[in-house]
């Protein structure tokens, strides 16, 4: 008989989104009437833009036509849409890239578990507490880790506390760490790695020779002009760091699916004999063999987000979900709850309030407020006692959210 992966096994229950969806489902089923507003699974709401729209229509159109059809693309992506988004996302932070440094995929959190295929199991990795689930559960079943103790930490994972009381910012990991993970803006806290901070970790990951593996998929969701929004921005960073990027909240792709990575060429790492490579070419031959591209429509889509006419219209949409942030921060914070991010980032991470633990504010929330969030501790055991409730709404909708929370726990 066949075997299964065993490290599937170690997984804690279920993946964190569907134990909240099934909550919900028993919550709703059981109370048809209640009106529920979800706040918690990071999905966008608004549709895709006009200039988006258009471009994708006139891509179908193409493929309709045999002069104009298109087959299988490069596994890489088109070098017309990685050409665009160096020239209009990468160079305006001073940052100068090559077309064949750059991957199109169908999303960052897809990109961020498959990077592993290039690298040894033996590589010891370092992670956010709390932190996006993908994270922790792809080295999980890839089988980097033994099992997890009590607290849901696994074995041969270092784990970076990260909560109010360092400001979110975890300090170097002590133990000699190979591949970082970093993201900022952060899921789940909203927070932001600033400039020297950033700093501060590509030297460490040069003199100790790791890798980065940077997580901007909310890069777009920056407000303030001091936040470096790629760690390329960083000096070294190209010697140490991978980069993920997202259209999925940015461009609200997310039932669409488009993402990219950036593996600098002269980024290196050893074999078990010490000889050294360029991962660059171990991704792309990664990429070519299990991967066949992005469909040439969705890249058309993606280039028309950086169009003279996508772009205003795009930046209207994210510019939308931060007033959203905005209303949920101002107002909770005016109740009492204390607040976290929602100024760099559509995420707002709150303290449960009355000393409630993450699981039982869900359940309070959902059943007396009838709105849903995203407990904390399903990021980590650090997250617990806080909860992160999600900017992608319908305006109106966060506006009764925030109001029925106000009128529980206001003081």
């Amino acid at each position: 008989m066949a075997r299964i992966n065993d490290n599937y096994l170690k997984l804690k229950a279920g993946y964190l989104f569907p134990e909240i969806g099934r909550r919900v489902r028993e919550f709703t089923d059981a109370n048809p009437s209640a009106k529920v507003i979800r706040l918690g699974i990071g999905d966008v709401t608004l549709p895709l833009v006009p200039a988006v729209i258009k471009a994708f229509h006139a891509a179908v159109d193409d493929l309709a036509k045999g002069e104009t059809f298109h087959g299988y693309g490069p596994e890489q992506g088109y070098s017309w849409l990685i050409d665009t988004i160096i020239d209009k996302a990468y160079k305006p932070l001073g940052v100068s890239l090559k077309t064949s440094e750059m991957f199109i995929s169908d999303g960052s959190k897809c990109d961020c578990s498959n990077i592993l295929d290039i690298f040894d199991n033996a590589n010891v990795v370092a992670i956010g507490d709390p932190v996006y689930p993908v994270y922790n559960d792809t080295n999980v079943m890839v089988g980097r880790t033994g099992e997890a103790d009590e607290k849901g930490y696994y074995e041969n994972i270092v784990y970076l506390p990260c909560t109010a009381e360092n400001d979110f910012s975890p300090a170097f990991p002590k133990e000699k760490v190979d591949i970082i993970y970093l993201c900022s803006p952060n899921n789940p806290t909203g927070t932001v790695t600033t400039r020297e901070q950033l700093k501060g970790w590509v030297d460490f990951a040069r003199k100790n020779d790791a890798i980065i593996f940077f997580d901007a998929a909310y890069e777009a969701f920056i407000t303030e002009s001091d936040i470096p929004r790629s760690i390329y921005e960083i000096d070294g960073a190209k010697e140490c760091a991978i980069e993920f990027r997202s259209f999925s909240k940015t461009a609200g792709f997310t039932g669409v699916r488009c993402g990219l990575t950036v593996v600098p060429e002269n980024l290196l790492a050893t074999t078990a004999k010490g000889e050294k490579v360029a991962l660059n070419k171990l991704w792309n031959r990664r990429q070519s063999t299990k991967f066949n591209g992005v469909s040439y429509p969705v890249q058309k889509a993606a280039q028309a987000v950086y169009s003279d006419e996508g772009w205003p219209q795009v930046k209207e949409v994210i510019d939308y979900y931060m007033d959203n942030a905005r209303i949920i921060r101002e107002g909770l914070t005016a109740a009492g709850i204390q607040c976290f991010g929602g100024v760099n980032a559509p995420y707002i991470w709150l303290k449960t309030p009355e000393g409630m633990s993450s699981w039982d504010f869900f359940d309070k929330l959902l059943t007396e407020c009838h709105v849903v969030g995203t407990p904390g501790s399903g990021f980590g055991p650090s997250g617990e006692g806080y909860f992160r409730l999600s900017a992608f709404g319908d305006k109106g909708n966060v506006v009764k959210a925030v109001d029925r929370i106000k009128q529980k726990w206001g003081k």
